[in-house]
């Protein structure tokens, strides 16, 4: 008797754990299988007024897949339409048009007969100059809504700026105008738009970015690494941005330097590494109006090393822009670097592993995201308060665990923000969770918190916390808060 017990009560539990719910279950991965001979390092990706799918690479051509939207992948077929660019790390359509990012140039491309081939390639503009070192990338953006493609461009290495506007974001209209528009870049994976057309890029490890990060550019900012200071000599320069920032106080925290420096913007979120990611890449904002689930109006972010892609909310507090990284979705082919919201709502990643490393375990790969159409169990907001967090949920949670502080920890940390590469976490802080009250709905968790830390990043672990209905565990259960401005009042 005792003997069938135990086996009822294993069975019970393994079934438990085997119904537990994973991120399959509410989006589903599409690899799409890329024939023998193509290497497909993707850098920039675009869908075209025909439905195809067009893939730039690093390798500088450019595929166009047919039938990329079918749910049987075998049916993907791929063609190669332009080759013997330098390293697409941009495409975005423009009337009709192709506008490819190379390292070079911005180029806008076209197949005037016909044929399934480009046969123009026009340089619309190239302001900015290369000197063959390798890590001189250009990622450029979808046009704006005032038709510009903002263009992001890597330093020489890590710690130089050897050529004109390399540390800069620089601005190029449809029509080849060239913009100077902020100082202060390192070493870009990705940049994208938000939902209100609002630009932003992800910066990564290394001098004066102590982790990986999101950034918010404006026009006449300062970005936070000083190595294309020499720049804000040009006369272009000049008119568009105006003088040169001041120098950042090298071992400090990016925190103080936000009154020190009026131009400088911190970043927007301090994407932890080592525990979202190590290479923060693409963007792109859920604008599907729900065909991609509950997450409107939110950012994906790409992540190159640990093949994942991360979620983003945003809220603006005193004019800057602050909020919470979640996990989301992990599993990619490769180390992911374009990332593009479809008009059918999907998202589609390109990987690639070379010079970079990455988890994926393939050397490129070209995956597909698809919601099921059921509400995964998560965090949908984290809103700061003046006194802690307002949490809202994608379902109610059981109002019971929900209310018991037990059911979270939270800690605080930040970077020193140097001229050395990268920074370990430093200033730790462990604040106290006073109270937790969930609202009549279920939907929403107000934390009172004792300690809140500017310039910190607010690790919060809700291990506790249950869905009221069916008393599921939240699909991810951390959330990694940047704080920069508590709202007034």
């Amino acid at each position: 008797m005792r003997i069938s017990n135990i086996l009822t009560a294993f069975l019970i539990t393994t079934l438990t754990l085997s119904a537990a719910p994973v991120e399959e279950d509410y989006y589903r991965m599409h690899k799409i299988p890329i024939p023998a001979g193509i290497v497909l390092e993707a850098g920039g990706i675009e869908v075209m007024p025909d439905g195809r799918l067009a893939v730039g690479t690093r390798r500088g051509d450019i595929y166009m897949v047919e039938n990329a939207f079918d749910e049987d992948t075998s049916k993907a077929k791929f063609s190669l339409w332009a080759e013997g660019l330098h390293e697409v790390l941009g495409l975005s359509l423009y009337k009709d048009s192709l506008y490819v990012t190379q390292r070079p140039e911005v180029s806008r491309l076209e197949d005037l007969d016909k044929d399934g081939r480009a046969d123009l390639f026009e340089t619309i503009s190239d302001g900015w100059d290369i000197s063959g070192d390798y890590h001189e990338y250009a990622f450029g953006s979808k046009f704006d809504p005032e038709g510009n493609m903002w263009v992001v461009l890597c330093l020489t290495g890590s710690f130089s700026s050897k050529t004109p506007y390399r540390g800069w974001c620089v601005r190029v209209s449809h029509d080849g105008k060239f913009i100077p528009t902020a100082s202060g870049i390192r070493s870009p994976g990705g940049i994208g738009l938000n939902c209100l057309g609002e630009v932003f890029y992800c910066d990564n490890q290394g001098p004066w970015n102590g982790t990986s990060s999101l950034k918010h550019l404006t026009p006449g900012s300062f970005q936070g690494h000083p190595g294309g200071f020499k720049w804000y000599e040009l006369d272009d320069v000049r008119k568009a941005v105006g003088e040169r920032v001041e120098q950042p106080q090298d071992g400090g925290r990016f925190h103080k330097e936000i009154s020190r420096i009026p131009a400088y913007r911190p970043p927007a979120i301090l994407l932890p590494h080592g525990k979202v990611g190590n290479s923060a890449s693409g963007i792109t904002c859920d604008a599907s109006g729900g065909r991609f689930g509950p997450f409107q109006g939110q950012l994906f972010v790409s992540e190159q090393t640990h093949s994942v892609i991360n979620r983003c909310f945003l809220e603006k507090i005193n004019g800057y822009y602050q909020g919470a990284c979640f996990p989301f979705r992990k599993g990619f082919g490769s180390g992911n670097v374009p990332l593009m919201q479809c008009p059918d709502g999907s998202l589609y990643s390109g990987g690639t592993d070379r010079g970079w490393g990455a988890r994926g375990g393939n050397r490129h790969a070209l995956d597909r995201l698809v919601w099921t159409g059921k509400t995964p169990f998560e965090v949908h907001e984290m809103r700061i308060q003046p006194d802690g967090f307002e949490l809202t949920f994608t379902e109610p949670v059981d109002p019971k665990v929900a209310a018991d502080l037990a059911s979270y920890t939270i800690g605080t940390y930040t970077y020193i923000f140097q001229g050395k590469y990268g920074s370990p976490q430093v200033d730790a802080s462990t604040p106290t969770i006073q109270s937790a009250k969930v609202a009549g709905d279920g939907r929403s968790v107000r934390l009172v918190v004792d300690g809140l830390r500017i310039g910190h990043i607010h690790e919060l672990k809700m291990a506790g916390i249950k869905s009221k209905a069916e008393g599921n565990p939240l699909l991810h259960d951390v959330a990694y808060y940047t704080l920069w401005h508590l709202p007034r009042g």
